[in-house]
């Protein structure tokens, strides 16, 4: 969604209050932008991403490491478009991305750029690299380490939670839209919104 520095910015009627799983059935048509018209258009991840719709809460930098990142946990999270993803997300405020369901203390955008800045520094101290620039086989190791333990030294949040979000995040745009249940080989069977919340 796009926000002014004095308020949010939504269409008339619009549900604030959505859950995660409705949020996810609903995901085809998640991300509010403004068009250059005035009107409200309802892009997806992956269409905020081609059309370059600014990024709120991450640097071109810290959001080129969250793309390869997601790409090297689900190859193709990248161009369904994570970063825009987590990045709308982040602007609500009830987020739903799968780290509110961890019970994690702080805020949610230090989580994830906290988090991307240890990914490059661990990637720099073990390779010489930042991760986007790693080949596939050294992003692997790097993953499979994060997954088990906290490396010495890192400083982001619990590594192993950092890569689990993540993962979970990648898959929730990856494989929460129709042409994901598609990929799957799954109808999609969208769910009937209960007149009260869940």
């Amino acid at each position: 969604m796009i926000k002014t520095s004095n308020s949010t910015l939504a269409p008339p009627g619009f549900d604030w209050q959505l859950s995660r799983r409705r949020m996810l059935a609903n995901l085809g048509t998640g991300i509010l932008v403004a068009a250059a018209s005035g009107a409200w258009i309802s892009l997806t991840a992956a269409e905020a991403r081609k059309a370059r719709v600014p990024l709120k809460h991450f640097t071109p930098d810290d959001a080129g490491t969250l793309e390869a990142f997601g790409d090297a946990l689900l190859p193709g999270a990248a161009e369904a478009g994570v970063a825009h993803y987590i990045d709308d997300q982040l602007g609500r405020a009830t987020p739903l991305l799968f780290l509110q369901y961890m019970d994690y203390p702080g805020p949610a955008d230090q989580f994830y750029n906290k988090g991307l800045a240890a990914l490059n520094r661990e990637s720099v101290k073990r390779f010489g690299k930042r991760f986007p620039e790693l080949q596939s086989q050294d992003q692997s190791a790097l993953i499979g380490s994060l997954a088990q333990s906290n490396p010495i030294g890192w400083d982001g949040p619990p590594a192993p939670l950092f890569y689990f979000v993540l993962r979970n995040d990648a898959c929730d745009v990856y494989y929460g839209t129709e042409e994901g249940f598609k990929k799957l080989g799954i109808p999609y069977m969208p769910h009937i919104a209960p007149q009260q919340p869940w």
